[in-house]
């Protein structure tokens, strides 16, 4: 079979790549197209042995980096894919990824790692971070992506969501009904650790919609210890609010950041996300995960077993979980 592989970009290696990877495996002989392909990000991986092809975008001004402004063009340039001769299309969709063109009869099968964030339940939440000029802009921007996304659904085969939060959005934004596979997670790269100190981890990106700056608050007032492990535009203004139990540590290497988990007592998981593979990766360490209910984590962890949940997004209900955590919970394990 001759196949292709669309992803929305490759910029970075994050939780959509791991999936990537995993199709890569399964279909060493597939093609993959994307928006932008930054090589350097990709040396050490199986993505970077397939066949790579990138739409126009990657040819614009400053793609790599800006890619995000271009958009409102990644629509067109997905449809300009010529996949002619190709016997099976998988999209691997977060950005717009699915969008493309496929010839007649020709199955389409789309992982769903979850529809836009920023153009669906999250828009608000995006919107009211930005200035006055791209509020009003990103207006009439994301109101035609969304009618393009929810019209090009209906081109999909079959959809596939990545946990049961993201089926119930693909469910209500393209009514259309997906099987859940979850993805992969790497889990013989830790082990359970019997080590624990007094922090508690924060580990991932620090962007807006993963509520570092929760936690961070949350633990200036308890006066807990907390280490913050991640890069993104939140870690500047994290490491001008955080107080001197809280340890703003910004990326680390992969055995640095694992020393960490090995050690911490609990992982703090204060955002919403599709799946989350953070979690898992603490729980393969033994390491209790408190997380906000809601979410990829409740297919995940399991309260009062391998961890716990708050179930306000607020300051107040993150500390009386983690109070309840410390007497019921963690106490109990000593």
């Amino acid at each position: 079979m001759k196949i292709a592989i669309i992803h929305y970009w490759l910029v970075n290696q994050r939780g959509g790549e791991k999936v990537l990877e995993a199709l890569c495996e399964l279909y060493p002989q597939a093609d993959i197209f994307t928006h932008v392909y930054d090589a350097n990000k990709f040396l050490d991986s199986i993505i970077s042995k397939h066949n790579i092809k990138t739409t126009f975008i990657s040819k614009l001004p400053w793609a790599i980096k800006k890619y995000q402004q271009y958009l409102p063009f990644m629509p067109l340039a997905l449809e300009e894919l010529d996949l002619t001769g190709y016997d099976l299309v998988i999209s691997s969709e977060s950005g717009p990824a699915k969008g493309i063109i496929t010839p007649p009869g020709v199955p389409h099968i789309c992982y769903c790692h979850s529809p836009m964030r920023y153009a669906w339940d999250m828009y608000h939440q995006y919107k009211n971070t930005q200035n006055k000029l791209k509020r009003l802009i990103m207006s009439p921007i994301m109101h035609y992506l969304r009618r393009w996304d929810q019209a090009t659904s209906v081109q999909v085969t079959g959809f596939i969501a990545n946990s049961s939060f993201v089926a119930q959005r693909i469910k209500s934004y393209y009514g259309r009904e997906s099987d859940i596979i979850y993805p992969p997670v790497n889990t013989a790269q830790f082990s359970v650790s019997p080590d624990c100190d007094e922090y508690y981890l924060l580990l991932g990106q620090l962007v807006d919609y993963k509520r570092a700056d929760l936690a961070v608050k949350a633990f200036n007032e308890s006066g807990k210890k907390l280490v913050v492990i991640g890069d993104g535009n939140q870690l500047g203004w994290l490491k001008k609010i955080a107080r001197e139990n809280v340890q703003i540590l910004g990326s680390l290497p992969f055995d640095e950041m694992r020393k960490y988990l090995l050690k911490c007592r609990a992982l703090i998981f204060p955002g919403v996300e599709d799946f989350g593979i953070v979690p898992l990766e603490a729980m393969a360490c033994g390491k209790p995960v408190i997380a906000y209910a809601k979410g990829g984590a409740l297919d995940t962890v399991l309260d009062g077993i391998t961890g716990c949940f708050f179930y306000e997004q607020n300051i107040t209900s993150i500390n009386s979980t983690i109070e309840q955590f410390e007497n019921d919970f963690y106490l109990d394990q000593d």
